[in-house]
């Protein structure tokens, strides 16, 4: 989940970007819609991605957009098409894979999100938001409930290499620990082979937890755990 080997979940990236650095400038206008929050359910596996709100990044301001197919569907047949993304994404050919794809996860039960990465602005990346102790993915580690888990790329070559995996792999997990208040862990699963990944994670405050043979890759586990109880 190639060029100097990208970010990539299913994947990653170096180190983390100085303050000194400039971010990812906005050059087109993209707007995210939000919805009310809800109050927390059992009838929505992942307490509304939709409604997080922003994270600030030493790159800039960053938020999660859930995908729309009428808008977002071009980009992202363009990312897996990329052959760096695609090494891992395995998501590579016509617009019809890329759709059946999203649209396995917008038509299903909640329990995974599809969402761009939106960096000040400008989409930068493709994310995964899911429930790891609801996924096959459970059984192969000792899985808690609400156990969250990512997948993720970073879409253009140019902001790959500089460190920007990290970043925003450090905002998202803060981000699902903040707003889902019964998860104690963010969980991934890169291929062990996309070792720039790994490493990206090990910055982000993840901690390789064990080896996992998955369907198709061999996974580092990669878990970041909430360090203090949330009370709620």
């Amino acid at each position: 989940m190639p060029e100097a080997r990208p970010l990539l979940l299913r994947a990653s990236s170096s180190r983390p970007p100085s303050r000194a650095e400039q971010p990812v400038s906005s050059t087109s206008e993209f707007v995210v819609t939000r919805s009310p929050g809800p109050l927390l359910t059992d009838d929505d596996p992942l307490d509304a991605p939709a409604t997080w709100g922003a994270a600030v990044t030493p790159v800039g301001r960053f938020e999660l957009a859930p995908v729309r197919l009428d808008r977002d569907l071009p980009l992202l047949h363009r990312w897996m098409n990329d052959p760096a993304v695609a090494a891992f994404w395995e998501l590579a050919g016509p617009v019809s894979t890329t759709e059946n794809h999203l649209r396995a996860q917008l038509d299903g039960d909640g329990r995974s999100a599809p969402c761009l990465g939106v960096l000040n602005g400008t989409p930068v990346g493709y994310w995964e938001i899911y429930r790891a102790d609801l996924d096959p993915l459970a059984r192969h580690y000792p899985a808690r409930p609400h156990d969250t888990g990512i997948h993720l790329l970073i879409g253009d070559a140019s902001h790959r290499g500089r460190g920007l995996g990290s970043v925003l792999l450090a905002a998202v997990a803060d981000l699902i620990l903040d707003r889902r208040p019964f998860c104690t862990r963010v969980v991934a699963e890169p291929d062990m082979r996309n070792t720039p990944s790994v490493a990206a994670f090990l910055s982000a405050g993840f901690r390789r937890a064990a080896e996992v043979d998955l369907p198709g890759k061999r996974a580092a586990l990669m878990i970041r755990d909430r360090l203090h109880p949330r009370r709620v």
